[in-house]
């Protein structure tokens, strides 16, 4: 295992960016920016032992500020969209700025996917990490509290690729961290509608036309039932509301607590197999529904429509809007912490 860090450029105000590969001793890869915690590279393995890159990435830091849909990157201080940019806590109401219509999406104008983080190496026997931490002080982007934030990458020799979030507060607060990593197992040869994944969810939640959740539903004999393998494509045109509401498939499915595989995607002719397991309550399922079209991405992929999905592991969304969902505020006595691990295979 082995760390190496070169330059990515500088921010449109002057800021280094630095790029950490870590590299285990199978030949994979991991990548990783200063500059949002963005994952531009998961270097692993199909059935033939050729080793391409399965997210979607660009090549330079001008590219990641003026066209990324957030690839690959940490997503905070709350994933997703909180209502009306403007959540309560106590008697004390703050507002957000209205940066997805009348909505607030992935922690405002500068959320975390914007900032340079300070980076920490770790290299162990099998594996290799990078501690991320991040401060947010108090009033950043409207949220309460100065926060200190904690993102840990950690890369082994069986391809596994396990992130761990932690944040402690001084003021009441609210956290919801995820990474917005968009895979394709074949490496831009197809679509993600001709993948198959699969879901441990028997519950995912209704939303409106502007992506806010308002409510659960069950899975059977609906689009939205993949807790059996299918290919991504297989219904998302069908009639049905919710598919229309999102223009596809860009909704939180609700993780059944048992212990199992919380979500699997597979190509079947590269053989690529990634499973995901989180401690997390939701996976939020985008299928790249509104991906810009025409845009040149890392490895002189095209960019179009379901050329990646997203697999967002998180708490509930808009939870400290929703009656429909519990409510997680972060004290000064606690500490946030979230997992996630997304283990490569071939099959």
């Amino acid at each position: 295992m082995n760390i190496e860090m070169i330059d990515f450029g500088l921010t449109s105000d002057n800021m280094h960016v630095k790029k950490y590969t870590i590299y285990n001793d199978m030949g994979s890869s991991v990548s990783i920016l200063n500059y949002g915690g963005i994952i531009t590279n998961i270097m692993v393995p199909d059935k033939n032992n050729n080793i391409e890159n399965v997210v979607l990435s660009f090549d330079t830091i001008k590219e990641y500020e003026e066209k990324s849909p957030h690839f690959g990157c940490i997503v905070g201080r709350i994933a997703g969209r909180i209502s009306n940019a403007s959540f309560k806590i106590d008697n004390n109401v703050y507002t957000l700025a209205k940066n997805n219509n009348k909505n607030s999406i992935h922690g405002g104008l500068k959320g975390f996917d914007k900032v340079i983080w300070d980076v920490t190496q770790i290299t162990e026997k099998d594996k290799a990490s990078l501690s991320l931490y991040y401060f947010s002080e108090d009033g950043e982007e409207g949220f309460p509290g100065n926060l200190h934030v904690n993102v840990t990458y950690t890369f082994n020799n069986n391809n596994d690729l396990e992130i761990q979030y932690s944040a402690k507060t001084d003021k009441k607060t609210i956290v919801n961290l995820t990474n917005h990593s968009y895979f394709n197992l074949s490496s831009g040869e197809r679509n993600i509608l001709e993948q198959y994944l699969q879901i441990n969810a028997d519950s995912y939640g209704l939303v409106d036309t502007e992506t806010i959740p308002y409510g659960v539903e069950n899975v059977e004999n609906t689009p939205f039932d993949f807790r059996t393998m299918k290919l991504v494509g297989q219904d998302i045109k069908s009639n049905n509301k919710q598919l229309n509401n999102a223009l596809g498939y860009d909704h939180p499915y609700f993780i059944n607590d048992n212990d199992n595989v919380s979500a699997i995607m597979y190509d079947k002719e590269s053989g690529r197999y990634m499973e995901v397991i989180t401690d997390q309550k939701a996976v939020i399922f985008y299928a790249g529904n509104q991906l810009e079209e025409g845009i040149k991405l890392s490895s002189g992929i095209i960019n179009k429509k379901h050329m990646g999905l997203c697999l967002e592991t998180q708490y509930y969304p808009d939870a400290i809007n929703q009656d429909c969902f519990e409510t997680r505020i972060l004290t000064p006595e606690d500490t946030y912490t979230a997992y996630t691990k997304y283990s490569f295979k071939v099959k």
